[in-house]
C-alpha cells in the first residue's frame, strides 16, 4: 500500500487530491492542517483517510506524524493563503519557510520517494511577457508570499542536489471548483450572484487572469505521480484562456441569471498583478485531453455552491 502524506488537506485543492488518491483502495492517506484557512468538512470521509490536526511549521507536531507512518510520498500544500491575508500577515507568511524546511528534512530522514511542493503564479510577480514560461519567464515579485514560494523552489533543487530528495514543484495559478474558499475571486462572485448581493471589483476590473478546474489541476498531477514525469523539474498548473476580472463577474451574473450589480472599489495598493497567462504546454502534454472551458466549469461550481448555501440557510 502506498502512504501519502498531504499537507493543508482541509484546503481545496490538497483535499482534491486526497479525494482522488483514495479512488486507489491500495493508497493510504494522511492529511494534516492547522484549520487557519482549511475547513474539516473538506477531508475525504474514507476508510483509507485519516486526519490529524498539525502545524507543520512546528517541527516537534509533523515530525512525530511522518517518523510514525514513513509516506512513500508527500504533497506538501500547507501555506497561508489569499492575497489580502498575506499583505495583512507578513511576518506569519514568512514562517512558512520552516515548515518547508521540516516537510524536506523529515522527507530525506525518512524515506520519502519524492515530494511535491505546491509554488505559485505569484513567483513570476508582474510579467514581462506572455504566456510565462517555467524556465524562461524571470521570477521578480518582491512580497512575501512570493518570496516564500521561491525559497520553497529553491529548498527542493537545493535537497535534491545534497540528499538526492526527488522533488516536483507545482506552480499553480487561479484554480477553481466546488470546495474553493469563498475569500477566493471565483467563490466570492458566485456566492454574491446567487443572493443577487453586488459584486465587489478592486479597480476597473479589466486584470486578466486564467482560470483552471481543478479536475484539470488533480487529474494532471495525478498523471506525475503514476507516470513519474516532471520528475526534478517545476511546471505550471493552469489554463491559458485570459479572461478579464470583469468578464468574469458579467460571465457569473449571467450564468446565474441575477440581479447583481458590478461596484468598483479603488485598486489595491500592491499584490494584486495586472496580467497573468501562463504557459501549459508541458501540462497539456501530461493531461492528454482538452482543458475544461470555463463556462462549462461554472455551471459544475454554480449548481454545487447553491446546494451548499441551501443546506447552509444562507440562500
Amino acid at each position: 500500500m502506498n502512504k501519502f502524506l498531504i499537507t493543508g488537506g482541509a484546503g481545496f485543492v490538497p483535499s482534491s487530491v486526497a479525494d482522488r488518491l483514495l479512488e486507489n483502495p491500495n493508497n493510504f492517506v494522511v492529511c494534516v492542517d492547522n484549520f487557519l484557512t482549511g475547513e474539516a468538512w473538506k477531508v475525504p470521509n474514507h476508510p483509507n483517510c485519516k486526519f490529524i490536526k498539525c502545524d507543520v511549521n512546528r517541527y516537534e507536531e509533523i515530525a512525530a506524524i511522518m517518523t510514525s507512518y514513513k509516506f512513500d510520498y508527500v504533497f506538501h500544500y500547507a501555506a497561508v493563503v489569499g492575497v489580502k491575508r498575506t499583505l495583512a500577515n507578513p511576518v506569519l507568511v514568512l514562517e512558512d519557510i520552516q515548515g518547508i524546511e521540516n516537510v524536506l528534512r523529515l522527507s530525506k530522514n525518512t524515506g520519502v520517494k519524492r515530494v511535491f511542493y505546491s509554488s505559485s503564479s505569484e513567483v513570476y510577480g508582474e510579467p514581462v511577457h506572455l504566456p510565462q514560461h517555467e524556465h524562461t519567464t524571470p521570477l521578480n515579485s518582491r512580497l512575501p508570499y512570493a518570496i516564500v514560494k521561491n525559497v520553497g523552489e529553491a529548498y527542493c533543487r537545493s535537497f535534491k542536489q545534497e540528499f538526492d530528495l526527488d522533488y516536483t514543484i507545482l506552480r499553480f495559478f487561479n484554480t477553481y471548483g466546488p470546495k474553493q474558499s469563498t475569500d477566493f475571486v471565483m467563490s466570492k462572485f458566485i456566492d454574491a450572484a446567487l443572493r443577487n448581493e453586488p459584486i465587489t471589483l478592486y479597480g476597473d476590473g479589466s486584470q486578466t487572469r486564467t482560470f483552471c478546474y481543478i479536475k484539470d489541476n488533480v487529474d494532471s498531477t495525478i498523471n506525475m505521480l503514476e507516470k513519474d514525469l516532471v520528475v526534478n523539474d517545476v511546471i505550471n498548473v493552469g489554463n491559458d484562456f485570459i479572461t478579464s476580472i470583469k468578464e468574469l463577474a458579467e460571465i457569473i451574473i449571467e450564468a446565474t441569471n441575477s440581479s447583481s450589480e458590478i461596484v468598483y472599489l479603488d485598486p489595491l495598493k500592491e499584490g494584486d498583478m495586472t496580467r497573468r497567462q501562463p504557459d501549459i504546454e508541458k501540462m497539456k502534454s501530461i493531461l492528454g485531453r482538452e482543458l475544461t472551458p470555463l463556462k462549462q466549469g461554472l455551471t459544475k461550481v454554480i449548481q454545487s455552491r447553491k446546494k451548499l448555501l441551501q443546506e447552509k440557510g444562507m440562500l
